[in-house]
């Protein structure tokens, strides 16, 4: 069974593009890596996405939000994430059930445990193996956002630093929930630097294998 391994983080975090050159210098080193994303990763899921993060749609409900993550993620690990798992592969994930506990369970305030209950539901249960969290201050990650012409601006961006402000705190809360499976990543460094620091995480990771 191959290693399960996700990016957590606040907007503007940069964990995307950790991932992206994380996932380059595994494969340059041998590592046999699938790099995927929530919500989306496998077609049906990213048509979920579209619905979620759009701008233009009418007003989606909190629990419907809720629900539509939990049920892209249930397809993306029935058709991507455990089928690679199952072929040795290590599976890097930008974002998974994390997110929807700190941005629907504390950020909408639909309650952690709840929304922990819907994504038991639709994962059987399964958590990653090791979750790396991006963490960095809402209003520097905010300002990262605004100056990036190239990134997508979508629903949640859009919040007030409030509502950034507790997804933070949760995701910090989470790290304090669940310490065998979290690594926190300063991410308020330089880029480089945050990337070593994550290779590093990863590679310990797999070498303790």
């Amino acid at each position: 069974m191959g290693l399960f391994i996700t990016f957590e983080g606040p907007e503007g975090s940069g964990k995307t593009s950790v991932a992206n050159a994380v996932t380059a210098e595994l494969i340059k080193n041998g590592v046999d890596v699938v790099l995927t994303r929530e919500p989306g990763g496998t077609p049906l899921a990213e048509q979920i996405r579209a619905i979620i993060l759009s701008q233009d749609d009418e007003l989606l409900d909190a629990r419907a939000e809720a629900l539509l993550f939990a049920a892209s993620r249930r397809q993306h690990l029935v058709n991507k994430i455990w089928p690679a798992l199952e072929k040795g592969q290590t599976v890097i994930c930008d974002r998974f059930i994390d997110s929807s506990l700190a941005y629907q369970g504390e950020g909408r305030g639909l309650g952690v445990d709840q929304v922990l209950a819907i994504n038991e539901f639709a994962t059987e249960k399964r958590m990653p193996d090791l979750t790396l969290l991006f963490d960095i201050r809402p209003e520097v990650g905010l300002a990262r956002i605004m100056k990036n012409d190239q990134r997508e601006v979508n629903r949640l961006d859009l919040e007030a630093l409030n509502f950034h402000q507790k997804v933070r705190d949760a995701f910090l809360a989470l790290a304090k929930r669940w310490p065998k499976r979290y690594v926190i990543i300063n991410a308020e460094q330089d880029l480089n630097r945050v990337i070593t620091d994550t290779l590093k995480v990863i590679n310990d990771k797999l070498e303790a294998l």
